[in-house]
């Protein structure tokens, strides 16, 4: 009854904070703080007679205000610089601190889930399995980080030699650069059209347009778009046929995305070995562990014993590690570059 109970008060604490990350975000945050900033003092300051706040609005700004402060604590550690970069990268719209405070989430959620399963499956609730289930929810958001990340740079890149075409093509019809990445704005598809977006935004608000590219370029660290910023950098530097270049750059990337593309289908079958050579060994100890919970028992008794340890749990290390090792070779092997 104890786990039970704690249980629920972590499930509700994790109800609260979901509540509090979606009714503190939103699209209207943007605009309502630039009106915030360009109003008057005498605007901002509540007349005497005016109406106070509700208890509801009070609690939301109460979570909205110690996000905040978390992530001005973030922010300040290179952990949250980079984690920054990271949630930059997938497009998502979440602060460092908001996205620590649904990994603190995550980690706490999924044993609570195994609770709640335990009271069908009596093994769910050993601790064994309480701390797998927050082990997992410590590596699952950056997993889901990183996944989301890498989609979108794949998409990026897959958009990448059209949008280069359609500006090659826009120079030939006598606009300027600039009035080439508006059109890709207008004519192209997400993620395109939200790096070249902000590239336009950085312009019209008085970035040069190199540092401009140059941001574009960090933030989704692309080597072929890097490839087209060097191309336009040195053009603007010593002049040429930009279209000329651009074009041949778009070739470039074409045969790159089609070679890569016939690369990942030779390699499947080696890779698909891989996933299975780290986890069905993993797989198959789950579900001996909710079939049969005493038959791994006698794996954490001691003696007998190593250094201390019970035996059995040095040779599941020993041979979860041989298993590491062997899955990072295979992807070693099939990681051919281009």
């Amino acid at each position: 009854m104890l786990g039970i109970v704690l249980g629920l008060l972590v499930f509700a604490g994790i109800l609260l904070l979901v509540l509090g990350l979606t009714t503190s975000g939103g699209s209207a945050g943007i605009s309502a703080r630039l009106e915030r900033y360009a109003a008057g003092r005498n605007e901002v300051t509540a007349s005497p007679g005016s109406a106070q706040p509700s208890a509801g609005i009070g609690e939301m700004l109460g979570q909205s205000v110690a996000l905040a402060r978390l992530n001005r604590v973030v922010e300040q550690r290179d952990f949250g610089a980079s984690l920054a970069r990271d949630i930059a990268r997938a497009d998502l719209k979440l602060k460092p601190g908001e996205f620590i405070a649904i990994w603190a989430g995550t980690v706490l959620a999924i044993p609570f889930i195994f609770l709640m399963f335990g009271l069908v499956l009596t093994p769910l609730r050993s601790p064994i399995a309480l701390l797998i289930g927050a082990g997992v929810g410590f590596f699952l958001p950056r997993m889901w980080l990183g996944r989301r990340r890498a989609g979108r740079l794949n998409a990026f890149n897959k958009q990448l030699p059209d949008t280069i075409t359609l500006i090659a093509n826009a120079l030939r019809a006598g606009s300027s650069f600039l009035q080439a990445i508006e059109m890709v704005v207008r004519e192209a598809q997400p993620p395109m059209t939200t790096e070249f977006g902000r590239v336009v935004r950085e312009v019209n608000l008085g970035l040069a347009f190199d540092v401009a590219l140059e941001n574009m370029v960090r933030r989704v660290r692309s080597d072929d778009l890097e490839l087209m910023a060097t191309a336009i950098t040195i053009q603007h530097q010593v002049g040429g046929n930009l279209a000329e270049i651009l074009d041949s750059i778009a070739f470039t990337i074409r045969e790159r995305v089609r070679i890569k593309g016939e690369i990942r289908t030779l390699t499947a079958q080696q890779r698909m070995s891989g996933y299975l050579v780290a986890g069905m060994p993993v797989a198959l100890i789950g579900i001996l562990f909710v079939i049969a919970p005493t038959f791994l028992q006698p794996m954490f008794e001691n003696p007998p014993g190593i250094l201390g340890l019970p035996a059995g749990v040095i040779i599941l290390a020993f041979g979860g590690f041989l298993m590491f090792i062997g899955w990072v070779l295979i992807q070693r092997i099939v990681a051919i570059e281009v």
